[in-house]
C-alpha cells in the first residue's frame, strides 16, 4: 500500500476597501457632480497582494492576502461612495455622467503612502486636488492619517485603510462644499 502525504498550501484571502459612513453632518445644499479621476498610487503597492511593513527599511509582501482589485480602482470607488454622502449627491462617479459637462467638480489623487503595520496602525498620505466647475483655479491639499488597527490581522489593517481614505474624503468634501455654494 502506497500512502502520499502533500503539503496543503494556505488558500488565499482576497480583500477590498469600504465606504465608511460619514462622522460629521452631510451637506444639506443643492447635489453637486464631481468625478474621482485616475489616482496614482506608489509602484510599492501597486499590485495583487497586500504589503505591510515589518521593518523600517523591510515590507512583506503577503502572497496570500490579495486585494480583490487593484488599489487604483478600488480607492477612486470608495473615494467617490464616501464623497456621495459626505456631499449627499447621488452624482458622484468614478466616470463621467450625464449633464452639464462644465458644471462638473473633478478630484484627482497621487498616493503617496498607502502602507500598515499589522496590529498597529495604517498610513495614507495622499495629495489632491479638486478642480471647479469652469476655468477657476484648482484647490489643493494635502491629508496625512494615521489610522488604528482595531486588531492584528489583514481585516484589521484593510478597515484602518478604508477608515484613512473616509479622511481623505472629508477633506475632499470640505474643499468643495464652501465653494460650492452660492
Amino acid at each position: 500500500m502506497i500512502t502520499l502525504v502533500g503539503c496543503a498550501s494556505p488558500k488565499a484571502q482576497f480583500y477590498t476597501l469600504s465606504a465608511e459612513a460619514p462622522r460629521e453632518g452631510v451637506n444639506r445644499g443643492s447635489p453637486v457632480t464631481v468625478v474621482i479621476g485616475a489616482v496614482s498610487v506608489p509602484e510599492l503597492v501597486d499590485r495583487p497582494q497586500i504589503v505591510v511593513r515589518a521593518g523600517t527599511n523591510h515590507v512583506a509582501i503577503e502572497e496570500f492576502a490579495r486585494w480583490a482589485e487593484s488599489l487604483k480602482s478600488q480607492i477612486p470607488h470608495v473615494v467617490a461612495a464616501d464623497l456621495s454622502q459626505l456631499l449627499n449627491s447621488p452624482r458622484v462617479s468614478t466616470s463621467p455622467i450625464g449633464g452639464d459637462p462644465t458644471a462638473v467638480w473633478r478630484v484627482r489623487m497621487d498616493v503617496q503612502r498607502f502602507e500598515a503595520d499589522l496590529g498597529d496602525a495604517a498610513t495614507v498620505d495622499v495629495l489632491w486636488s479638486v478642480s471647479p466647475p469652469g476655468k477657476a483655479s484648482p484647490l489643493t491639499g494635502r491629508t496625512v492619517v494615521r489610522e488604528p488597527c482595531t486588531g492584528v490581522g489583514y481585516d484589521a489593517a484593510v478597515a484602518a485603510w478604508s477608515r484613512a481614505l473616509a479622511t481623505v474624503s472629508r477633506d475632499v468634501a470640505a474643499a468643495i462644499r464652501p465653494a460650492a455654494s452660492p
